[in-house]
């Protein structure tokens, strides 16, 4: 059977704005610090921001995306703060269409780097962001979020993230050519579990052992 056909668009309605929050109340939980409210998703489109979603044939949303475009380091860039896909959606390349999604709009506004967080334990994430899309680790952050960010998932392991930089002027950047990205000599490979989360749920310690 022929997988359903998503459409990616800008998030224009209240109901989608309400539809964002809701993902990511579940994904976070509800009372994660970091939600990002429909008014900030909505204003943010007027000055260069970019908010999201992946939609089914029915309207529903299945993921969505959102970040801030702004100058760092004295150059014009965009920072992606979030990106959620809805549990029974996954492993459907969503994520990785919305990514790409970002990525064309942020081309045609003239902005040639995108930055955005990502938990290194996290071996879904770390695999899309570093294999598929080829973005490179710029620096490592302890406790970025600190306990204020913490939400369920974080709960016992932390909030360590790495800062991930994707040029977007390259429209297939060379670490997404090798799977582990490990012909250049400046490359390491680091161990990290299949299912943090998983094994944080059946082993505190033993997860917070993996993240220090």
């Amino acid at each position: 059977m022929p997988r359903e056909r998503v459409r990616i668009r800008p998030l224009r309605t209240a109901a989608d704005y309400a539809a964002c929050v809701k993902l990511q109340q579940r994904i976070w939980g509800p009372a994660a610090a970091d939600t990002v409210p429909a008014i900030v998703l909505l204003v943010s489109q007027e000055i260069g921001g970019i908010a999201a979603g992946a939609f089914d044939a029915r309207g529903g949303l299945l993921g969505c995306v959102f970040g801030l475009t702004g100058l760092r380091h004295g150059r014009l860039a965009h920072w992606s703060h979030l990106l959620a896909v809805r549990p029974g959606a996954r492993d459907r390349g969503i994520g990785r269409r919305l990514k790409l999604y970002q990525r064309a709009r942020l081309v045609r506004m003239g902005v040639s780097t995108m930055y955005w967080t990502f938990d290194p334990l996290v071996a879904r994430n770390a695999h899309l962001n570093l294999n598929r899309l080829g973005a490179r680790v710029e620096s490592y952050v302890r406790e970025m979020y600190g306990p204020a960010g913490e939400g369920p998932m974080d709960r016992a392991i932390g909030t360590d993230r790495c800062v991930a930089r994707w040029d977007l002027r390259r429209a297939r950047p060379p670490a997404a050519r090798s799977r582990a990205g490990l012909r250049r000599p400046d490359a390491i490979r680091i161990a990290i579990p299949p299912d943090i989360h998983a094994l944080r749920d059946a082993d505190p310690r033993a997860a917070r052992r993996w993240r220090l």
